[in-house]
């Protein structure tokens, strides 16, 4: 097989590997709510004190050393060296197995005292199941990482998908039995962490398979000592210093979690609360992840398709290609980026009771759902920025504002409990989207959206607003009729997010704050053309 140069096949690529990211965030983030619900605030606490440091092996084996081995093995095939490409993955493998074996040793043999750094001894079971997928990834990474570098990204997205399909199956159905069963709570999330081997072990059999399938000739056969220690420095090089600025540029939320998992339970047993009620107020923070990782993944599925047709036009030097392309992803995110954050801040009770079966917390839920609005603009930048070949950057940035969190959070936290968290949260993103915002426009230049498009996002949001406290107060009575609560606000959620959407975008294309090309590029656009345009006046040009 020979390296993709066809822009076609790239953008097709691109566009496989997209929709399995897209369908593996909507599992990673949907699985949470009937796993809250099997094992309660407390249960649920327990899981994501661990979940981060999970995190961080999915990003490198998904997003961070795969992109780098298939863009140094394309580099070396194109350049007719198919022996120094094959070393890659052979220095790859060595590289990254001792790295995963250094990070197993970590996490397994100082399970206790990791435990006992964050204030919860009784998780250090959990972090010696969490180890086993360090040893794991080096293998899914170069698998991936090879088949994306001969063009081929199917075996990526099918490993992915599986993985995740296969994970969480395995979270859900040992943490019901273990719960039923009547293990602890620690017991339980021991077995949902055992689903992130499941799918890992998962995952390297899809990838052997397609291995053994395409016959390809043994990279081993280049198997040359010289050769390979005159190789070593640049593989590694390139993989520490461009591996891990992507997979940084990737774990903006969970490095966010990460810091809530270090120091929020501790800050909270130093306020003067029980450790079970620490737990609790943690596990009822922590129901703040799904949605909005489920806003943030709707919100960015479009604007990170554009990326690599932003590749594409930097490689041709068309800087007026690349303004119209990032214009177009900015306008994507920040458009489902505001209405997702705005609607789940005006819904969150209702959202909240549907979702975890009561209200608890829904003040300090209501101040993270504006995650969603700068997570969606954050992430779209970072990858228009690795798209211009500026990944360290952001990478930077964002390990600036992990920092800022986590100091942030032992200041407020004593003072405001679970709600400082949720604020330190806030103000260290709307840092680190400032910087990036400022750090694009000096790349490209000029400013990219205009005051007036922002300002119509704004004005749409208010209306949609204002349009979902009104239908709130309004259907109040369901709660009266209905019964159970869970299902009134089943009843009145869904309603309200079917009615402020359509709220929301008849007055977006009212105030024409879109074009109809504009409108057209957005998901759905055919229909929200269909259905609005008409409605106004028809057609504009």
């Amino acid at each position: 097989m020979k390296p993709v140069a066809d822009s076609r096949e790239l953008v097709k690529g691109a566009m496989i590997l997209t929709l399995a990211a897209l369908v593996t965030k909507i599992l990673s983030a949907v699985y949470r709510v009937p796993f809250q619900n099997i094992v309660g605030d407390i249960g649920f606490y327990i899981y994501q004190q661990v979940y981060p440091f999970f995190g961080i092996v999915m990003v490198l084996s998904t997003y961070g050393f795969p992109v780098v081995i298939s863009k140094l093995y394309t580099e070396q095939q194109t350049a007719g060296n198919s022996g120094r490409a094959d070393r890659l993955l052979i220095l790859s493998l060595a590289f990254l197995g001792i790295f995963g074996v250094l990070l197993f040793s970590f996490f397994y043999f100082g399970s206790e005292w990791i435990a006992g750094k964050i204030g919860d001894p009784e998780l250090s079971l959990l972090f010696k199941v969490v180890s086993v997928p360090f040893l794991i990834f080096p293998f899914t990474s170069v698998f991936r990482g090879y088949f994306q570098g001969k063009g081929n990204m199917v075996p990526t997205a099918v490993s992915q998908v599986s993985e995740q399909f296969i994970r969480v199956g395995t979270i859900l159905i040992l943490s019901a039995v273990i719960v039923q069963q009547g293990y602890s709570l620690y017991f339980a999330g021991a077995g949902a962490v055992f689903g992130s081997i499941t799918g890992g072990v998962v995952s390297v059999a899809v990838l052997s398979y397609f291995y053994l399938k395409s016959k390809e000739a043994n990279p081993f056969r280049h198997y040359q000592p010289k050769a390979l220690l005159a190789d070593a420095a640049w593989v590694v090089k390139a993989l520490v210093i461009q591996g891990f600025a992507i997979s940084i540029s990737g774990m903006l939320l969970i490095l966010f979690q990460l810091a809530d998992s270090m120091n929020m339970y501790s800050s909270l047993l130093a306020m003067g609360l029980t450790a079970d009620e620490a737990k609790a107020a943690k596990g009822i923070f922590d129901r703040g992840q799904p949605l909005i990782q489920l806003g943030t993944v709707v919100a960015t599925s479009m604007s990170l398709s554009l990326v690599p047709a932003i590749s594409a036009e930097k490689s041709r030097n068309r800087s007026d290609g690349i303004l119209q392309k990032v214009r177009l992803a900015l306008q994507s995110s920040l458009i489902f980026g505001a209405a997702a954050a705005v609607g789940l801040y005006s819904i969150i009770v209702p959202a909240n009771i549907m979702l975890f079966e009561n209200a608890e917390g829904s003040n300090v839920l209501a101040v993270l759902s504006w995650m969603i609005l700068f997570g969606s603009v954050i992430l779209t930048i970072t990858s228009i920025l690795q798209g211009l070949d500026k990944p360290l950057f952001p990478a930077a940035v964002i390990l600036g504002g992990f920092g800022l969190k986590y100091g942030l959070n032992l200041i407020l936290i004593p003072e405001e409990g679970t709600k400082g968290a949720a604020v330190a949260t806030i103000v260290a993103m709307l840092a680190v989207m400032v910087i990036l915002i400022a750090k694009l426009r000096s790349e490209l230049g000029r400013p990219v959206l205009s005051l007036a498009f922002m300002a119509k996002i704004l004005f749409s949001s208010a209306v949609m607003a204002v349009f979902l406290h009104v239908y709130l107060y309004m259907t109040d009575f369901l709660y009266i009729y209905i019964e159970p609560d869970r299902l009134a606000a089943v009843l009145q959620s869904l309603s309200a997010v079917a009615f402020g959407a359509v709220v929301y975008f008849i007055v977006l294309v009212k105030i024409k704050a879109l074009t109809e090309q504009e409108l057209m590029t957005l998901p759905f656009g055919s229909r929200l053309v269909q259905l609005f345009l008409n409605k106004t006046g028809g057609s504009r040009k």
